[in-house]
């Protein structure tokens, strides 16, 4: 089965059990699985019911669609994501992005854990996405192209959508919650970075660096979705900590700032009603 057909034959699936249409789809990172749960109406899809769909074995991504409504905006969350690092094919981890977008979505909101780079952030800081680096060596468009997704030669130079980091920005504002902004370095880990590669990555502009996002944003701008990109600082990448980086000193970060980031992401959500 191609992966047109393989995205066609999960979304039916799912739409004979939604009584909504999403407009907006989130994919939760480690730490934002309960953003979730605050969805009206709430409808739950396990990803072992989906043809071709994965399950992460990563701890904190519960593995399922959740689907409502919130501040009167129709969306479909992605509570927990799976990674290429787990050993799966590139178009496992996009093909849930690619449903979304096939059940109505034409906005993504993406927010992820990584490790800080910019020696002016600190663990616990949250970070729009204003471009990113692809440094993880594989590409989910490689191959025959589907005109039915989108062209051959995407366009990447506004990746990360401008208008929606307005609106963000003044989400921000009106919470009074400090925002930086940066461009992630996406690595295809599991490993974390040896201080000369986050060395290098600094000097190639990077801001912070992580293992996910830049495989679903490459698609979501081949899909022509507008993207916006939320990053938790959860600590500062090797060589500029003195501590070993660990999980465990990931997810207390992202437990300690979840509820500021879930704060800022449902006034996003609250103040897209116009542009959706």
């Amino acid at each position: 089965m191609n992966a047109y057909d393989e995205m066609v034959s999960a979304s039916e699936i799912i739409k004979k059990r939604l009584s909504i249409r999403p407009k907006i789809a989130l994919i939760l990172g480690s730490g934002l699985g309960d953003y979730a749960e605050t969805l009206e109406n709430a409808q739950r899809i396990s990803y072992a019911d989906l043809p071709g769909f994965a399950t992460s074995t990563i701890k904190g991504h519960a593995g399922q669609f959740v689907v409502g409504t919130r501040h009167g905006i129709e969306i479909i969350a992605m509570q927990g994501r799976v990674h290429a690092y787990e050993g799966l094919p590139i178009e496992k981890v996009v093909l849930p992005l690619r449903v979304m977008w096939h059940l109505g979505a034409t906005t993504l909101i993406v927010t992820n854990a990584a490790g800080g780079i910019n020696k002016a952030f600190s663990p616990g800081d949250l970070m729009l996405i204003t471009d990113h680096l692809n440094m993880t060596g594989i590409n989910p468009l490689v191959g025959p192209n589907d005109e039915r997704f989108g062209p051959r030669f995407p366009d990447m130079s506004e990746a990360y959508s401008k208008k929606l980091r307005s609106i963000a920005e003044k989400a921000a504002h009106s919470l009074q919650i400090q925002i930086q902004k940066g461009v992630y370095v996406g690595n295809l880990g599991p490993n974390y970075e040896t201080p000369a590669e986050v060395k290098m990555a600094e000097i190639l502009g990077g801001d912070a660096v992580g293992m996910s996002t830049v495989p679903e944003v490459i698609v979501a701008k081949h899909l022509k979705m507008n993207v916006l990109g939320v990053s938790c600082i959860s600590n500062m990448a090797a060589g500029l900590q003195n501590t070993p980086l660990t999980h465990t000193e990931v997810q207390e970060v992202t437990n300690r700032v979840r509820a500021t980031f879930i704060s800022l992401l449902d006034q996003i959500i609250s103040m897209l009603k116009k542009h959706v």
